[in-house]
């Protein structure tokens, strides 16, 4: 039976990625990790689900959806509402798991309390909910680490598709850009833009998608040499089919498989270069918490062992679950695969 009777190529690599114990745990931790930052303030957040106040209902967390959405304004019982305080006099309340948010301040209440059932993963010098923090992380962290990752894949795949289809002079000039490119340390001139500029997390992600794609016009410009050779690529152009059409519908999709590879490795990336960052206080907003900014928070206070265990832990695992998945579609895209 043939692959294309079977499903075709994709399925056929689905088909060795589920044969991947490795790849398949990475695909779930990566999945895990998505749907949390997803429904982050459906997890952890100090507004409940439900609040039956003086005979009303109220939705505070759907509301404030609806809010930043435009489409209707805070009840007036609501309005600057402490919900805790609200929450003792309400006939009844339900919470989220976690409900605390992470930039929630209590100096007055238990700074640095180690885990317990109030607080699952303690708190941190300002009182703050680890487990908040490191829930709200997760949007943090694959934000950045997904738009760094688009930026350097449009950046690549048209520079390198261009280099690698025209060839020639284009191909002389784009190369030496990309050497050019290599050249720019990216992590010095974070720190020149930081000294600049004000804190921003939007910057960061310029600056990393704007430097990284080298490595992803490389492999898209050497998959280009060798596909635009085929027969199939001068029958198309044979029966008039444009540049951009040749390049769009038949040459990119069978060069993209080492492109995913080098995505879900850029992912990793990114991730640890922003926690490294967060670490170090470089060029993101104070007021942001990020994974690596609880680790910064245990540098100077080594006994509150859960600000570096937790944040370090999630890490590890976010960025070797990208390294297996990105191991895992390696072996799958493989040309040199059996597939029968």
């Amino acid at each position: 039976m043939t692959t294309r009777a079977r499903g075709g190529y994709w399925h056929e690599v689905w088909r060795q990625m589920r044969s991947t114990r490795r790849a398949m745990w990475g695909l779930w931790i990566v999945a895990s990790l998505a749907f949390v930052a997803v429904f982050a303030d459906l997890i952890a957040n100090e507004k409940p689900y439900y609040l039956e106040l003086d005979g009303e209902n109220y939705f505070p967390i759907a509301t404030d959806y609806a809010v930043w959405l435009g489409f209707e304004t805070w009840p007036k019982a609501l309005v600057n509402a402490d919900y805790r305080r609200l929450a003792e006099r309400a006939e009844r309340a339900v919470w989220p798991p976690i409900p605390y948010t992470a930039t929630r301040v209590d100096i007055t209440g238990e700074t640095y309390a180690p885990p317990s059932r109030e607080h699952w993963l303690g708190t941190d010098q300002l009182g703050r909910d680890v487990a908040a923090g490191m829930v709200h992380g997760v949007r943090v962290s694959l934000t950045i680490g997904l738009i760094v990752v688009a930026i350097q894949a449009t950046l690549g795949i048209l520079l390198g598709a261009l280099a690698g289809f025209y060839a020639g002079w284009i191909d002389l000039v784009l190369s030496r850009f990309f050497e050019l490119m290599l050249g720019i340390p990216t992590f010095f001139l974070i720190i020149t833009v930081a000294a600049i500029f004000p804190p921003s997390i939007y910057l960061i992600m310029a600056i990393l998608g704007l430097t990284g794609w080298v490595g992803i016009a490389r492999f898209v410009r050497a998959e280009f040499f060798k596909v635009r050779a085929q027969e199939f690529v001068a029958a198309a152009q044979g029966l008039g089919g444009s540049h951009a059409r040749v390049m769009l519908r038949h040459i990119l999709p069978n060069a993209i498989a080492p492109v995913l590879v080098a995505m879900s490795f850029g992912v990793a990336t990114a991730i640890l270069t922003e926690s490294g960052l967060s670490f170090l206080g470089i060029g993101v907003p104070q007021h942001l918490v990020t994974w690596g900014s609880i680790l910064a928070v245990a540098r100077s206070n080594t006994f509150a062992w859960w600000l570096a265990v937790f944040p370090g832990l999630a890490i590890f695992l976010t960025v070797t679950a990208y390294n297996l998945l990105g191991d895992g579609l390696r072996d799958a895209l493989d040309p040199k695969l059996d597939v029968r």
